[in-house]
């Protein structure tokens, strides 16, 4: 439903994208092009979508930028903080074991 002269971009998780169908309007000329920053098989992304002359290809780097490192580490220690300082375990996905 996108335009021919649009260009896609994903840069939030693989599995958005159905990437056959992504290659066949590329190569169709149904879509300019594309970035991808995620794929459904990482490590190891389709050969032919990435080397495609009208995608921009990225190795799931999208998070690795200056302000983004500094946010996560500020979470990860106001996390640590209020553990240590509290008892408050944040964000955990499994149920913590107090006092082990």
């Amino acid at each position: 439903m996108m335009r021919d002269d649009a260009i896609l971009v994903n840069a939030a998780r693989g599995g958005l994208v159905d990437e056959q169908a992504l290659l066949a309007a590329l190569n169709d000329g149904q879509l300019a092009g594309a970035g991808l920053d995620v794929y459904v098989g990482e490590p190891n992304p389709p050969q032919e979508l990435v080397a495609h002359e009208n995608v921009v290809a990225t190795p799931h780097l999208g998070a690795s930028t200056y302000e983004a490192q500094v946010k996560v580490s500020t979470f990860v220690a106001g996390y640590l903080a209020d553990y240590l300082l509290r008892g408050v375990v944040q964000s955990a996905v499994n149920k913590p074991k107090m006092g082990a």
